[in-house]
Protein backbone atom coordinates (compact mmCIF):
# COMPACT_ATOMS: atom_id res chain seq x y z
CA UNK A 1 0.00 0.00 0.00
CA UNK A 2 1.01 3.52 -0.98
CA UNK A 3 0.26 6.68 -0.49
CA UNK A 4 -1.71 9.10 -3.14
CA UNK A 5 0.07 11.70 -4.69
CA UNK A 6 -3.12 13.81 -4.29
CA UNK A 7 -2.60 13.51 -0.41
CA UNK A 8 0.90 14.77 -0.41
CA UNK A 9 0.30 18.60 0.62
CA UNK A 10 -3.11 17.79 2.77
CA UNK A 11 -0.84 14.98 4.76
CA UNK A 12 1.95 17.85 4.70
CA UNK A 13 -0.15 20.59 6.19
CA UNK A 14 -1.60 18.39 8.63
CA UNK A 15 1.97 17.48 10.19
CA UNK A 16 2.76 20.98 10.28
CA UNK A 17 -0.61 22.17 12.01
CA UNK A 18 -0.53 19.24 14.68
CA UNK A 19 3.02 19.72 15.38
CA UNK A 20 2.43 23.48 16.04
CA UNK A 21 -0.35 23.06 17.90
CA UNK A 22 1.24 20.61 20.34
CA UNK A 23 4.52 22.85 20.51
CA UNK A 24 2.22 25.59 21.58
CA UNK A 25 0.28 23.13 24.14
CA UNK A 26 3.89 22.00 26.06
CA UNK A 27 4.83 25.54 26.12
CA UNK A 28 1.77 27.23 27.69
CA UNK A 29 1.09 24.41 29.80
CA UNK A 30 4.15 22.05 30.34
CA UNK A 31 4.45 18.15 29.85
CA UNK A 32 0.95 17.78 31.43
CA UNK A 33 -2.22 15.53 31.16
CA UNK A 34 -3.23 18.30 29.00
CA UNK A 35 -0.35 18.06 26.69
CA UNK A 36 -0.07 14.50 26.57
CA UNK A 37 -3.69 14.05 25.30
CA UNK A 38 -3.40 16.70 22.52
CA UNK A 39 -0.12 14.91 21.44
CA UNK A 40 -2.17 11.42 21.55
CA UNK A 41 -5.19 13.00 19.48
CA UNK A 42 -3.04 14.83 16.77
CA UNK A 43 -0.81 11.66 16.51
CA UNK A 44 -4.71 9.63 15.64
CA UNK A 45 -5.75 12.59 13.69
CA UNK A 46 -1.90 12.38 11.14
CA UNK A 47 -2.64 9.05 11.33
CA UNK A 48 -6.90 9.31 10.20
CA UNK A 49 -5.72 11.79 7.71
CA UNK A 50 -2.01 9.56 5.72
CA UNK A 51 -5.26 6.21 6.19
CA UNK A 52 -7.39 8.17 3.88
CA UNK A 53 -5.35 8.95 0.86
CA UNK A 54 -4.00 5.31 0.86
CA UNK A 55 -3.92 3.21 -2.13
CA UNK A 56 -3.80 -0.47 -2.01
CA UNK A 57 -2.73 -2.98 -4.30
CA UNK A 58 -4.76 -4.45 -6.57
CA UNK A 59 -4.43 -7.76 -8.51
CA UNK A 60 -6.56 -7.27 -12.02
CA UNK A 61 -8.97 -10.23 -12.89
CA UNK A 62 -7.33 -11.81 -16.22
CA UNK A 63 -11.44 -12.88 -17.78
CA UNK A 64 -12.09 -8.75 -18.20
CA UNK A 65 -14.09 -9.39 -21.63
CA UNK A 66 -17.38 -8.16 -20.85
CA UNK A 67 -17.05 -7.45 -17.48
CA UNK A 68 -18.02 -4.22 -16.20
CA UNK A 69 -15.78 -3.83 -12.79
CA UNK A 70 -16.97 -1.33 -9.25
CA UNK A 71 -14.90 2.13 -10.06
CA UNK A 72 -14.76 2.71 -6.62
CA UNK A 73 -14.57 1.08 -3.45
CA UNK A 74 -18.13 1.37 -1.57
CA UNK A 75 -21.38 0.45 -0.60
CA UNK A 76 -23.92 0.17 -4.03
CA UNK A 77 -26.91 2.48 -2.72
CA UNK A 78 -29.17 2.66 -6.14
CA UNK A 79 -29.58 0.00 -8.99
CA UNK A 80 -32.57 1.54 -11.24
CA UNK A 81 -33.52 1.85 -14.70
CA UNK A 82 -32.84 6.17 -15.50
CA UNK A 83 -33.00 7.87 -18.12
CA UNK A 84 -29.48 9.44 -19.02
CA UNK A 85 -29.68 13.21 -20.61
CA UNK A 86 -26.24 14.93 -20.44
CA UNK A 87 -24.68 12.80 -23.07
CA UNK A 88 -26.16 9.20 -24.09
CA UNK A 89 -29.66 10.59 -23.98
CA UNK A 90 -31.15 7.07 -23.57
CA UNK A 91 -32.43 4.45 -21.02
CA UNK A 92 -29.90 3.10 -18.36
CA UNK A 93 -28.92 1.09 -15.66
CA UNK A 94 -27.94 3.16 -13.17
CA UNK A 95 -25.91 1.94 -10.47
CA UNK A 96 -24.44 4.34 -7.70
CA UNK A 97 -21.69 3.39 -5.61
CA UNK A 98 -21.41 5.54 -1.77
CA UNK A 99 -18.09 6.18 -0.71
CA UNK A 100 -17.90 6.75 3.60
CA UNK A 101 -14.84 8.67 4.75
CA UNK A 102 -13.16 4.64 6.07
CA UNK A 103 -13.52 3.83 2.23
CA UNK A 104 -10.43 3.67 -0.27
CA UNK A 105 -11.21 7.07 -2.60
CA UNK A 106 -9.23 6.40 -5.21
CA UNK A 107 -11.64 5.96 -8.58
CA UNK A 108 -10.62 3.42 -11.49
CA UNK A 109 -11.61 2.81 -14.84
CA UNK A 110 -13.92 -0.55 -14.90
CA UNK A 111 -13.13 -1.69 -18.49
CA UNK A 112 -11.23 -0.95 -21.39
CA UNK A 113 -12.12 1.83 -24.04
CA UNK A 114 -11.68 5.13 -25.38
CA UNK A 115 -12.88 8.26 -23.66
CA UNK A 116 -15.43 9.80 -25.96
CA UNK A 117 -16.86 12.72 -23.87
CA UNK A 118 -15.12 14.42 -20.39
CA UNK A 119 -16.95 17.43 -18.22
CA UNK A 120 -16.76 18.75 -15.29
CA UNK A 121 -19.82 20.20 -13.50
CA UNK A 122 -19.32 22.93 -10.49
CA UNK A 123 -22.52 22.51 -8.55
CA UNK A 124 -24.08 22.24 -4.67
CA UNK A 125 -22.69 19.74 -1.86
CA UNK A 126 -25.51 17.57 -1.09
CA UNK A 127 -25.63 14.89 0.86
CA UNK A 128 -24.21 12.09 -1.46
CA UNK A 129 -27.14 10.17 -1.56
CA UNK A 130 -29.47 12.68 -2.38
CA UNK A 131 -31.22 10.96 -5.41
CA UNK A 132 -30.30 14.51 -6.69
CA UNK A 133 -26.69 14.71 -5.99
CA UNK A 134 -26.25 13.55 -9.35
CA UNK A 135 -27.75 16.55 -11.08
CA UNK A 136 -27.20 18.98 -8.59
CA UNK A 137 -23.78 18.26 -6.90
CA UNK A 138 -19.81 19.16 -8.34
CA UNK A 139 -19.20 16.26 -10.72
CA UNK A 140 -17.68 14.68 -13.42
CA UNK A 141 -19.02 12.92 -16.38
CA UNK A 142 -17.10 10.88 -18.10
CA UNK A 143 -17.96 8.30 -21.26
CA UNK A 144 -15.84 5.09 -22.05
CA UNK A 145 -16.55 3.61 -25.58
CA UNK A 146 -15.50 0.22 -26.32
CA UNK A 147 -16.89 -0.66 -30.14
CA UNK A 148 -19.59 0.94 -29.21
CA UNK A 149 -20.88 0.07 -25.76
CA UNK A 150 -21.00 2.89 -23.88
CA UNK A 151 -20.61 3.56 -20.22
CA UNK A 152 -20.86 6.87 -18.82
CA UNK A 153 -19.39 6.82 -14.97
CA UNK A 154 -20.09 10.13 -12.99
CA UNK A 155 -17.60 11.61 -9.81
CA UNK A 156 -19.90 13.26 -7.27
CA UNK A 157 -18.90 15.57 -4.33
CA UNK A 158 -20.62 14.98 -0.97
CA UNK A 159 -21.23 16.73 1.86
CA UNK A 160 -17.82 16.87 3.29
CA UNK A 161 -15.99 16.39 -0.61
CA UNK A 162 -15.33 18.90 -1.93
CA UNK A 163 -12.47 18.34 -4.19
CA UNK A 164 -12.93 16.04 -7.18
CA UNK A 165 -9.92 15.36 -8.94
CA UNK A 166 -10.44 13.32 -12.58
CA UNK A 167 -7.18 12.27 -14.40
CA UNK A 168 -9.42 11.78 -17.57
CA UNK A 169 -9.00 13.07 -21.40
CA UNK A 170 -11.49 12.87 -24.39
CA UNK A 171 -9.62 10.92 -26.97
CA UNK A 172 -7.51 8.74 -24.74
CA UNK A 173 -7.38 4.82 -24.57
CA UNK A 174 -7.72 3.38 -21.06
CA UNK A 175 -7.75 0.19 -19.57
CA UNK A 176 -9.83 -1.60 -17.11
CA UNK A 177 -7.73 -0.75 -13.61
CA UNK A 178 -6.08 2.56 -14.78
CA UNK A 179 -7.82 5.55 -12.40
CA UNK A 180 -9.53 8.18 -12.63
CA UNK A 181 -8.97 10.10 -9.95
CA UNK A 182 -9.91 10.72 -6.78
CA UNK A 183 -12.37 12.14 -4.55
CA UNK A 184 -11.18 13.66 -1.48
CA UNK A 185 -13.29 13.21 2.09
CA UNK A 186 -16.42 10.91 1.10
CA UNK A 187 -18.70 10.74 -2.32
CA UNK A 188 -20.38 8.80 -4.58
CA UNK A 189 -19.30 7.05 -8.19
CA UNK A 190 -22.39 6.83 -10.44
CA UNK A 191 -22.31 3.74 -13.42
CA UNK A 192 -25.02 4.28 -15.98
CA UNK A 193 -24.65 0.98 -18.40
CA UNK A 194 -26.56 0.23 -21.50
CA UNK A 195 -30.50 -1.15 -20.86
CA UNK A 196 -28.83 -4.60 -22.06
CA UNK A 197 -26.17 -5.22 -19.23
CA UNK A 198 -26.67 -8.10 -16.53
CA UNK A 199 -26.36 -6.42 -13.17
CA UNK A 200 -24.53 -8.83 -10.44
CA UNK A 201 -24.96 -6.41 -7.57
CA UNK A 202 -27.96 -5.68 -5.20
CA UNK A 203 -28.24 -2.53 -3.44
CA UNK A 204 -27.00 -2.41 0.63
CA UNK A 205 -24.29 -4.68 -0.97
CA UNK A 206 -20.15 -3.69 -0.31
CA UNK A 207 -18.01 -3.61 -3.48
CA UNK A 208 -14.74 -3.33 -4.09
CA UNK A 209 -12.89 -1.57 -6.69
CA UNK A 210 -11.28 -3.14 -10.09
CA UNK A 211 -12.18 -7.02 -8.31
CA UNK A 212 -16.44 -6.59 -7.77
CA UNK A 213 -18.40 -7.28 -11.10
CA UNK A 214 -21.17 -4.90 -11.50
CA UNK A 215 -22.22 -5.83 -14.54
CA UNK A 216 -21.72 -7.90 -17.37
CA UNK A 217 -22.66 -6.22 -21.07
Amino acid sequence: MRIHKEGYRIIFNCFLAISIIIIIFYLTVGASNVSYIATTAGALLFIIVVFFFRVPKRELDEEIKDNIFAPADGTVVAVKEVYEKEYLKSECIQVSIFMSVLNVHVNWFPFDGEVEYYKYHPGNYLVAMHPKSSEKNERTSIVVNNGGQKVLLRQIAGLLARRIVCYAKEGSVVKYGDQIGFIKFGSRVDLFLPLSSRVQVTKGQRVKGCKTIIAKL
